[in-house]
């Protein structure tokens, strides 16, 4: 999986713009505010149709214009693949593949398979749990189309009995008969992603320990561990049990849309008691062993981003990342750094092939 060559049009600061890219590394260098990560965002828009940064689409036109396009071309099993990625204000955003609008976004998902590392991944460790399970998410979807679908209906019948539950309280009433047709949709579509996800998380764990290993030269014992309440009774059970509550609060306080993970460093939360440089390189492990599970889901080594990467770690584990890519096993790399001569000196010590853009 390579992309060729990318274009922009009033996408975030850029007017337009056209990269001719190399098959193996691709480095982005210049000041803060250039651009750099403005550019692997327009890559990551073409694999997943939203940008990595800014969920609000239209803040990704540039400034006194009322539309952008992101176009990209992909090599892909020896077949050339044309991506756009389009929105004018007031209108969808739309996504074409060969020309050919889809009609679901989500049937574009895992096509291009991709993998981010950037400093606001640090939002996995900071931030509350809905964030750790959108990581879960994005890794099992890109290889796993009825997980996506199971995960799209969840969410669907959650909202219909959250709505359910402000009816009851704004109109002084209940239905219980009403509020179980939506707790046996919940639970067939919740149960599903739970035995995924848990399924998924056994194989995960092993691959992330690994690579975290490797970048740590074995210096510390990290662990990542899944918190859901199905592991205590099925849905269907926990719902009934909290109806009282779920009233009260007028939101259903249980199912999967409440699994967490777990991160620890030698049996202590990572957030309280891990160094910037140990958070960083949990970080790391846990992009590169998603890099590692897509890659066995699809047999193709997944485009790899990496955004200012090497900010926050000592040379020494600079050295590991970058002895980890040197090899057949990755395919097509992204690199944005702010000191040119450290990027150039990392590339060259990889012995692949390499372009240096200067913003």
């Amino acid at each position: 999986m390579n992309l060729n060559t990318l274009s922009l049009i009033n996408y975030k600061n850029f007017d337009s713009q056209t990269f001719e890219f190399d098959s193996k590394i691709n480095c982005f260098v210049g000041a803060n505010g250039v651009g750099k990560t403005n550019v692997l965002d327009a890559i990551y828009h073409l694999s997943f149709g939203k940008s990595y940064f800014n969920p609000i689409a239209t803040q990704n036109i540039k400034h006194d214009e009322d539309f952008f396009v992101v176009d990209g071309v992909f090599e892909k099993e020896d077949r050339t693949e044309k991506i756009v990625v389009s929105l004018k204000k007031g209108q969808k955003k739309l996504i074409k593949r060969n020309g050919k609008p889809y009609e679901k976004f989500s049937d574009h998902i895992g096509f291009i398979p991709l993998v981010m590392i950037s400093p606001a991944d640090r939002d996995l460790i900071i931030e509350g749990s809905e964030t750790r399970r959108k990581f879960i998410d994005s890794v099992i979807s890109q290889s796993d189309k009825n997980y996506l679908n199971n995960l799209i209906n969840y969410n669907k019948v959650l909202s219909q009995r959250n709505a359910l539950l402000k009816y009851f309280a704004l109109n002084n009433t209940f239905n219980a008969q009403t509020l179980q047709v939506y707790n046996e949709q919940l639970q067939t579509y919740g149960t599903e992603i739970f035995n995924t996800r848990h399924v998924f998380l056994e194989t995960f764990i092993p691959i992330f320990k690994q690579r975290y290993d490797a970048i740590s030269n074995n210096k510390e014992d990290v662990s990542l561990s899944y918190k859901s309440d199905l592991f205590d009774n099925d849905l269907n059970t926990l719902l009934k049990e909290n109806i009282n509550k779920d009233k009260a609060l007028q939101y259903t306080s249980v199912g999967i849309h409440k699994d967490d993970l777990n991160f620890e460093i030698d049996t202590f939360p990572i957030k309280k008691f891990g160094s910037q440089g140990q958070q960083k390189s949990f970080l790391v492990a846990l992009k590169l062993a998603q890099f590692d599970f897509i890659k066995q889901q699809s047999g193709v080594p997944p485009i790899l981003l990496l955004d200012d990467i090497f900010d926050k770690l000592d040379e020494n584990r600079v050295a590991q990342i970058i002895e980890l890519v040197d090899n057949k096993h990755f395919g097509q790399l992204f690199i944005s750094d702010t000191h040119a001569d450290r990027t150039e000196n990392v590339v060259k010590q990889t012995h692949q092939s390499y372009k240096i853009f200067k913003l």
